[in-house]
This record gives structure tokens, sequence and C-alpha cells, in this order.
């Protein structure tokens, strides 16, 4: 589905990627790891077209999307959840879930996506009105991931989804990832820097270091590797 080839991205004058290789299979649950600073979120920046590539491809479903508008790659069906949310706090959840669709000019469309994403997120129906900034940090974790889904997308990327909840919660939103996976098909990139849990629900992934992918495998091969034990898992 996914395939970047030698990607290369600078902020300025730093290069913060050095000839990234990842590919991701329709239909996968694929982690991009490694701690604070080691390229996740310029990476998945990258693929969303909010930050421009230097050098090398992504190529998405055939087609080279490198460099392509954030509003065209949304188009063709990859959605981010990015880091810290970024919800409109003052606005209520329902505005939050129509800024999801605004590319959408089909009402009958617009209502059937509303609907998939209160079935999933029947709180988020309940607390239509409700202003943003009340709720808690799993509850706007949630959505927005439903204001993700309003753009029927193929491939969601989610950055670091863990930072600011609770080990419960985010073991909560996992439980959505894999059933977004699991029920919609849903192909899903989550960059993270907690391994040990992201490890469980992964089919394959990538350890990213200093903007360069430094071990890669399935979930039980990188779970078995001493040095990823010893760096991410405590063990």
């Amino acid at each position: 589905m996914l395939k970047i080839e030698n990607l290369h991205t600078s902020y300025g004058p730093v290069e913060a990627l050095h000839g990234i290789d990842i590919n991701i299979e329709d239909g996968a649950i694929v982690g991009v790891l490694g701690a604070n600073g080691a390229g996740k979120t310029t990476l998945l920046k990258s693929i969303a077209g909010l930050l421009r590539v230097s050098k090398g491809h992504t190529v998405y479903a055939g087609k080279d999307i490198t460099n392509l508008s954030a509003q065209r790659i949304v188009k063709l069906g990859i959605s981010l959840v990015p880091q810290g949310r970024l919800l409109f706090t003052e606005m209520s959840v329902r505005e939050n879930l129509e800024m999801g669709a605004y590319l959408l000019q089909d009402r009958t469309e617009f209502n059937k996506r509303l609907d998939d994403v209160h079935a999933m997120f029947p709180i988020l129906k309940a607390r239509a009105q409700q202003m943003v900034a009340l709720m808690s940090g799993g509850e706007q974790q949630m959505l927005a991931v439903a204001r993700a889904l309003m753009t029927k997308p193929d491939l969601i990327l989610l950055d670091e989804p863990s930072i600011g909840l609770a080990p419960k919660i985010f073991d909560q939103i996992l439980d959505t990832i894999k059933d977004l996976n699991t029920v919609r098909q849903t192909t899903i990139v989550i960059a993270e820097q907690n391994v040990k849990k992201i490890l469980k629900i992964v089919d394959h992934a990538y350890v990213l270091e200093s903007g360069k992918v430094v071990i890669e495998g399935t979930s039980e091969q990188l779970s078995n590797n001493e040095a990823i034990r010893q760096a991410y898992l405590g063990l």
C-alpha cells in the first residue's frame, strides 16, 4: 500500500531523516518506534504532506505522492492524527467532526460518515454539543481519531497517541485501533515511544534512531531482540 524509499527531510539546513526505507502492507498495523527526537513525527508529517521531502519517494497505492499537498493526500485516502491531537478546543465535538469532513460536499455522505463514527464512539454522539476543552484526555484522543475517520481514510497515521493519557486509557485507545484494523480493514501506522505496548498490537515495526531505521521486524522478532529488550522494554 505504502512504500517509502530513501526518504530525506530537513528543517532548514538540518537534515532530520536520513534515507528512510519503509514498506507498509495493505491491512497491516505497523509501528514506527523510538525515543523522543528519533524522527517519528517528522516521518509521519513527510508522508502526510506537512513537510517537504528533500530526497527520495513516497509511493501510495502505486502513485508517487512525494511532496503533494496535504489536502491532496487526504483526498487520496491518508489521514493523520497529529501528536497532541490539535483539536479545536473552543468548539463543540460536532463542530470538530465537521472540520474533519471539510472537503466533503455531499450531505448524505457526511451523515453516513457521522453515523459510522458515532457507532464506534457513542460518547461523541452523547456529547455532540460539549465544548472540547471540557473533555478528558482520553475522550479528546477518541475525538481526534474520529475526526480523521470523517475523511474515510484507507490509511491512518497516528502520532504518539499515548501522550497525556493514563495507562488504562491508552489501553482503551489501543483496543480502538485494533478494532479499526480488524473490523474496518483500515491500515494503520502508529508512531510511539511506548514500545512495549505497541509491540503487542503491530504486525511489523521499524525502530528509528537519529532519523534512521536501525532495525525492523515482526512484533515477535523485535520483542525477542536483545538490544530492543534492553533499550526499550526494560528487560
